[in-house]
C-alpha cells in the first residue's frame, strides 16, 4: 500500500468527524477538576518509594515527587493519612516505607473503563475478611493516571449496597503504550482520538512529533508522558497506517490493537533459513508413503497439516492421521520455539493470516503437500464394525500425501455423485466411500455417549481484490467437513486416552489437556428461564451432555437452532488448556487434547513433544523415565498463558468480521432482510440477519406503532395497545436503516413484524 507524504491535502471524512466529536468530549470532561501540585500524589508517593527501594526520608520523597516546601503541611498530612490506610509505615526520624502488599490494605486488579469516564477493579485474590460481590467501582476522580487495562494497587474508600467504591493508589504495571486512533489536525492541537472507546482520552501531539500523518489518517501513537491532573496525556506518532476506510488498514488496526505480532525478528528469520531442508527416510521412522493419504481442505488454504487414510479390515476400519511433524523442525529454547510459544496461536482474517511459524514451515516443510515426502507424526487407530475403537499405535512417519482434496471436490463425489469428480479421483473413490461409512459410525457413537451437536453456522466473507466486501453468506458445511473433525476427534481422543493411562503422572505436567468444565448451575438455570420464555419444552434432569443435545434436538432445522446454540454456548464455559484432566464436557469425552495442529497451534506442539518423549521412554515404564521435554513452557503456567492467547485470537478475528460486516452493510442501506430476535432489552431489540449472521439492533424509540415495555421476567417487549409480542426467537422481517462504520453499529427498522399475542 502507498504511504502518503507530508504536504499532501488533508482529508476529512466521516470517520475523522466522529473522532473528532469523541475529541471534544475529551477536552471537557464532566464535571469540575481542580488542578493542584499534590494532583495524584498517593500514586506519586507510592510509585516513587516503589522506585528507591521501599524506604525513602520526606525530604527525599518530596524532592523525588516534585512537591515544593511550601505544600508541606498538605503534603505530611497526605502521607499521615497514607499510614492511617495502612499504605506506609513511619519509621523513626522522618522515613516512610512501604507496607508489604500482604500487611498492606492495599488490593490489586486490573481497571476496565466505561466509555462515560469511570471505570471498575476486578481485584484478584483479595485477603481474608474482604468480600467483593462485584468489581470495585472507581469514579473518574479517584482514577489518578490509570487508563483501561492498566494494573493498579487501589483502596476501598466507601460503598453503596453490594458494591464496594474505591481509588487508585498505584500503577503496578501499565496495559497499554501504544494505541491505534484517528489523527486529528483542524483545530488548535493536533492529538489522536483512540479508536477503542474504553481510552476516554486523547493523546496530544506536537508537530514535530506528527510524523507524515495527515488529518484524519489511522496511526499508531505511542505515550509518551502522563501529566498529574491532566486528562490527556502527550505522545508521538510511530507509525502511520493510512486511510482508515481502507480494508488493508482495517486489518493493521487490529493487529496493533490486539498487539499481535505479526514479523518475526532477525534471530527467528536466521534460525528458519539455516534449517536442514532434506526430508529423508530413517530407522526410527514408520515409512508409510505408500499408503493413499490425502489431504481435505477449503479452497483458499495455504497450508495442510494433516493428512488422513482409511483401509478395510477384517475386524472393521484402520484409520491413519499424520500429522505434519512440527517438533522436528522447531527445537525446545530455539529462538523460533519461543518465538512460537509468545503467539501461541495462528490468527486468521478474512483479509491475511498472522501465523505462529514462518512461512518456510506453515507453508512448506510442514505443509503436507501432494507428492512431496514429509515428516510427520502418525496415529494408527483400529476400530470394529461399530466404530468403537479397539488399538491404537503412534510413531514418528515419514508420508507423501497423494491428493490435495477440498471439501467441495469430496461432496461431489460423495454426495452428488459427479461424474468428471469421480473419473477424475478414481483411485480413492473406495477409500472416500470408506471414510464415509467411518464417519457414519463415529458419529453416531459419539452422540449416543452425549456428546452436543452443535451446528453453528459461520458466515463465509468475501473480500474483493479493490479491498471491498463483496458479499457475506453463510458457508456451507457438508459431509466432507464432518469426516475431517470426526477423524481429528477420534486422533485427538486416542492421544489423550494413552497419554493418560499409561505415561504416568512424572510426564504429566509437559502434557496438555484440552478440557471443558462442567457448567455452572446458575447459568443452566438462566438458560432454562429462557427457553421457557421461548416456549421450548425443555426435558427434565440435569444439565448433563445429553440434556443439552435434546434441547438442540428439539429446534434443529429451525431458525431458533442458531439463537439456542448460541445461548446455550454462553451458559458454558471456556475450553481451555490444562495438564490436569477433568475431561470434555461438551464432547462427553473423558480424554481430550489437541494433537492435530501443531502448525498453528502452540499446545498441540507441546503434547508431540509429550507423545515422543513417552514412546522413547517406552510405552511400559515411561513414569519412572526422565522427561525428556521441555519443562520452561510446560504446566499450568502454560496451559493459562496459551489459553490467554487463544482468547485474544478469537476476539481479533471477531473483530476484524465486524469491520467488514458493517462496511459490507453500509451499501445496503434501505433494503430488506429476514431476521431473528437475539436479545430484548429496555431499549430496543436485538436482531441477527438468518442469510449472513449479521447482528444489529432495532431501538425502542423506532418501534412507533405501539408504546412498548420490558417484561423482563419472560424477555419480551409487548405492546400497550395492541398486545403485539416481541420476543427472543420469534422471526421479522427488517429494513437496514443506517449504519454507523466508525462505531460498528448497525441500525434496523422492523418492516413486518410478529403476528400478535393475545395476554401478558
Amino acid at each position: 500500500m502507498t504511504r502518503r507524504k507530508v504536504g499532501q491535502k488533508k482529508r476529512i471524512g466521516r470517520g475523522s468527524r466522529i473522532a473528532r466529536n469523541r475529541s471534544q468530549a475529551a477536552r471537557h470532561p464532566a464535571g469540575p477538576h481542580r488542578k493542584s501540585e499534590l494532583d495524584g500524589a498517593a500514586e506519586e508517593i507510592v510509585g516513587f518509594l516503589t522506585d528507591s527501594g521501599g524506604s525513602a526520608s520526606l525530604d527525599e520523597i518530596m524532592e523525588g515527587c516534585g512537591v515544593s516546601r511550601k505544600k508541606y503541611k498538605e503534603f505530611t498530612k497526605r502521607l499521615k493519612d497514607l499510614c492511617a490506610l495502612r499504605v506506609l509505615a513511619r519509621a523513626k526520624g522522618k522515613r516512610y516505607s512501604l507496607l508489604p502488599q500482604e500487611e498492606s490494605d492495599l488490593l490489586e486488579g486490573t481497571l476496565s473503563m466505561h466509555p462515560k469516564g469511570f471505570g471498575f477493579v476486578s481485584v484478584e485474590n483479595p485477603p481474608k475478611g474482604v468480600k467483593l460481590e462485584k468489581d470495585v467501582f472507581i469514579s473518574p476522580r479517584a482514577l489518578a493516571t490509570a487508563r483501561h487495562g492498566d494494573r493498579v494497587q487501589l483502596q476501598i474508600i466507601g460503598g453503596r449496597r453490594d458494591r464496594k467504591e474505591g481509588r487508585i493508589v498505584r500503577i503496578v504495571e501499565r496495559s497499554m503504550t501504544r494505541l491505534v486512533g484517528i489523527y486529528i489536525d483542524d483545530g488548535p492541537a493536533p492529538h489522536v482520538v483512540p479508536e477503542d472507546e474504553h481510552f476516554t482520552f486523547n493523546i496530544v501531539i506536537s508537530k514535530e512529533d506528527a510524523a507524515t500523518a495527515v488529518n484524519g489518517d489511522a496511526v499508531v501513537a505511542e505515550i509518551t508522558e502522563y501529566r498529574e491532573g491532566e486528562r490527556n496525556p502527550k505522545g508521538r506518532i510511530r507509525e502511520v497506517l493510512g486511510d482508515p476506510n481502507d480494508v488493508q488498514v482495517q486489518t493493521d488496526m487490529v493487529l496493533h490493537k490486539y498487539r499481535l505480532p505479526y514479523r518475526f525478528d532477525e534471530k527467528v528469520e536466521q534460525e528458519t533459513a539455516a534449517m536442514d531442508t532434506t526430508v529423508a527416510a530413517s530407522p526410527e521412522r514408520l515409512d508409510l508413503r505408500e499408503l493413499p493419504l490425502v489431504t481435505i481442505d477449503g479452497e483458499d488454504a495455504r497450508d495442510f497439516d494433516d493428512a488422513v487414510a482409511v483401509e478395510k479390515t477384517s475386524d472393521g476400519y484402520r484409520l491413519y492421521v499424520s500429522i505434519a511433524d512440527v517438533s522436528h523442525y522447531v527445537r525446545p529454547g530455539t529462538s523460533l520455539d519461543q518465538e512460537a510459544y509468545q503467539r501461541g496461536t495462528s490468527v486468521y482474517f478474512p483479509t491475511r493470516v498472522v501465523p505462529m511459524l514462518p512461512e518456510k514451515l506453515s507453508n512448506n516443510l510442514c505443509s503436507l503437500v501432494p507428492d512431496e515426502d514429509r515428516l510427520a507424526f502418525s496415529a494408527i487407530l483400529d476400530f470394529d464394525t461399530s466404530g468403537k475403537r479397539i488399538q491404537q499405535k503412534f510413531a514418528k512417519s515419514i508420508i507423501r500425501s497423494r491428493y490435495r482434496l477440498t471439501y467441495t471436490v469430496v461432496k461431489e463425489i460423495l454426495v452428488d455423485g459427479d461424474k468428471k469428480a469421480i473419473k477424475q479421483h478414481q483411485p480413492i473413490v473406495a477409500m472416500l466411500t470408506q471414510m464415509a461409512e467411518l464417519e457414519g459410525l463415529l458419529e453416531t457413537r459419539r452422540m449416543k455417549r452425549g456428546s452436543i451437536g452443535f451446528e453453528i453456522p459461520e458466515a463465509g466473507i468475501e473480500v474483493a481484490a479493490d479491498g471491498t466486501v463483496g458479499a457475506i453468506s453463510r458457508r456451507e458445511r457438508n459431509l466432507a467437513h464432518k469426516i475431517v473433525e470426526e477423524f481429528m476427534l477420534a486422533a485427538n481422543e486416542a492421544v489423550a486416552e494413552t497419554f493418560a493411562r499409561e505415561a504416568g503422572t512424572k510426564m504429566q505436567a509437559s502434557f496438555l489437556y484440552r478440557i471443558h468444565e462442567t457448567p455452572d448451575p446458575l447459568k443452566v438455570a438462566e438458560f432454562r428461564e429462557f427457553a421457557g420464555s421461548m416456549g421450548l419444552m425443555v426435558p427434565d434432569g440435569g444439565a448433563s451432555p445429553k440434556w443439552f443435545g435434546h434441547v438442540l434436538a428439539s429446534v434443529a432445522d429451525t431458525p431458533k437452532e442458531y439463537i439456542v446454540s448460541n445461548l446455550l454456548l454462553r451458559a458454558m464455559k471456556q475450553a481451555c488448556y490444562s495438564p490436569h484432566n477433568v475431561g470434555h464436557f461438551g464432547l462427553a469425552a473423558p480424554y481430550y487434547t489437541h494433537f492435530t495442529s501443531p502448525i498453528r497451534r502452540y499446545p498441540d506442539l507441546m503434547v508431540h513433544r509429550a507423545l515422543e518423549a513417552f514412546l522413547v521412554s517406552g510405552q511400559a515404564k515411561s513414569g519412572d523415565k526422565k522427561d525428556k521435554t521441555d519443562k520452561k513452557n510446560s504446566g499450568d503456567e502454560a496451559g493459562d498463558f496459551l489459553s490467554k492467547r487463544e482468547r485474544v485470537a478469537v476476539d481479533a478475528e471477531r473483530e476484524m468480521v465486524s469491520r467488514l460486516q458493517v462496511r459490507y452493510m453500509a451499501t445496503k442501506v434501505g433494503e430488506v432482510f429476514p431476521a431473528i430476535i437475539s436479545g430484548v432489552t429496555s431499549f430496543g431489540l436485538f436482531v441477527e440477519l438468518l442469510d449472513s449472521f449479521v447482528s444489529g439492533a432495532v431501538a425502542l424509540t423506532d418501534m412507533k406503532d405501539d408504546y412498548y415495555t420490558l417484561d423482563e421476567k419472560h424477555h419480551r417487549l409487548i405492546g400497550r395497545k395492541s398486545h403485539k409480542i416481541y420476543q427472543i426467537g420469534d422471526c421479522l422481517v427488517v429494513r437496514l436503516a443506517s449504519v454507523e462504520v466508525a462505531r460498528r453499529r448497525i441500525n434496523f427498522v422492523i418492516e413486518t413484524g410478529c403476528e400478535e399475542k393475545e395476554g401478558h
